[in-house]
């Protein structure tokens, strides 16, 4: 079945939301629980259904997405698999850059075009869920749909953030509307299942997450509706009267990663005992780069619902609920809480540490006796000795040349430098 699909990753735009951490990278190359970057997860989807013909279409920044998609997905020279960037590029018939998400796939089209296939899948580079896109083909096979949507129930706190559609019995999207306001939300209640409703989540919001049959989706974006930029406000709605539209709901984990706090909520979220994202599923793995990196390191340390990737090395006094990522580097009587360290990307030698701190540079990675709570380290920081960063909702919103304060949570900028007894 998986064969004869073919999947579309869009790489998402500025990512403004998501600044500092897309300051040089796209969203999808943001990393995240440590070891991983937001694409590997739809790309791990698609390879655990079977699904190994993919499209990455980027615009921002798009260098660091394409050497780890480059360094990561390396199939077989007998496969037929692949993992492709398609980066925004200017033509002669096209001058233009991608102008939203159907514009982004109108420009690629002309590359998807020489691998046959029956279904297009459409997915966003952003979002953390685990979802067997088999099962939804299947729904779509099923109820002879043109075009399915991946729906999820919502309550009505979060309803007016989506767009929400309303289906009837046999699962057939019949409107939508865009962000509602509450007023209007009792108009827009569907048939969730008896669990979801005693929940209060009676409504179907957009997951961005579509099936097209291939030649439909072709006529849309060349011919029907050649102008519309966008899937969710143009697209979607343009074809629920005049196609069958299906609803494929997941009752699953999911996330848009559109800020720093859902970022940072989903990031801490994998430390709980049992998360509601399962890092650890022999059937649901996410792939990412195979880096040779040695074991963690871990001395005199208290370790309370953490996270820690391979290649560090831990002397901290005590971390609680926190994500330390790769070859991190933290010294004698520090406390980190409820943070998530990023790492770095290279081991820096003793010859390097003690130039370093001869010259005032304080090592790569966090120093000895600092206090770390509500932030997050973004890669290659240099943290020096008995520095204090105490996130909370008593900060202010801002923008330094070393950090950005965003909902009380502390970002400290790729590469930063902070010097001993520094503190925000």
């Amino acid at each position: 079945m998986a064969k004869e699909i073919v999947a579309v990753i869009l790489g998402g735009g500025a990512g403004t939301r998501l600044y500092p951490l897309t300051a040089s990278r796209s969203k999808p190359a943001v990393p995240i629980a440590g070891k991983y970057r937001l694409v590997d997860i739809p790309i791990s989807n698609c390879l655990n259904a079977g699904i190994s013909k993919m499209f990455v279409l980027t615009q921002f920044n798009s260098a660091s997405l394409n050497r780890h998609i480059k360094n990561t997905y390396h199939f077989s020279a007998f496969s037929s698999a692949f993992v492709d960037i398609l980066a925004a590029e200017q033509t002669p018939d096209n001058p233009t850059w991608f102008q939203g998400t159907a514009d982004a796939v109108r420009q690629s089209l002309r590359h998807i075009e020489p691998f046959p296939s029956e279904y297009v899948l459409i997915l966003s580079g952003d979002q953390l869920y685990q979802m067997d896109f088999n099962e939804m083909l299947n729904n779509h096979i099923d109820k002879k749909a043109d075009i399915s949507i991946a729906t999820i129930p919502v309550g009505d706190r979060e309803a007016s953030e989506f767009g929400i559609m309303k289906k009837n019995e046999e699962g057939v999207i019949t409107s939508f509307v865009e962000k509602p306001k509450a007023d209007v939300l009792p108009n827009w209640v569907s048939d969730t299942g008896a669990e979801m409703q005693k929940t209060g989540r009676n409504y179907l919001a957009s997951m961005g997450i579509y099936i097209f049959k291939t030649k439909l989706l072709f006529e849309l974006l060349n011919n029907e509706c050649k102008d519309a930029t966008d899937f969710g406000k143009e697209i979607i709605p343009q074809s629920i009267d005049k196609y069958k539209v299906a609803s494929y709901q997941y009752d699953g984990y999911w996330t848009d990663i559109g800020n720093i706090y859902s970022f940072f909520e989903a990031n801490l979220g994998l430390t709980q005992d049992i998360p509601d994202f399962n890092l650890f599923d022999n059937t649901k793995a996410i792939y990412t780069r195979a880096r040779m990196l040695p074991p963690a390191k871990i001395s005199g340390t208290t370790l309370e619902k953490t996270i820690i990737a391979e290649g560090c090395i831990i002397n901290a006094s005590r971390v609680e609920n926190s994500v330390i990522g790769i070859r991190t580097r933290i010294g004698n009587g520090t406390t980190i809480v409820s943070s998530y360290v990023m790492g770095s990307d290279f081991f820096e030698t003793m010859e390097e540490m003690i130039h370093n701190v001869e010259k005032g540079i304080p090592k790569l990675g966090i120093g000895e006796r600092c206090y770390i709570r509500n932030a997050i380290l973004d890669k290659n920081c240099r943290i020096g000795n008995d520095v204090r960063i105490n996130g909370g909702h008593h900060l202010e919103n801002t923008d330094h040349s070393l950090y950005v304060v965003k909902d009380g949570i502390v970002v400290i900028k790729k590469g930063a430098v902070l010097p001993d007894g520094f503190v925000i």
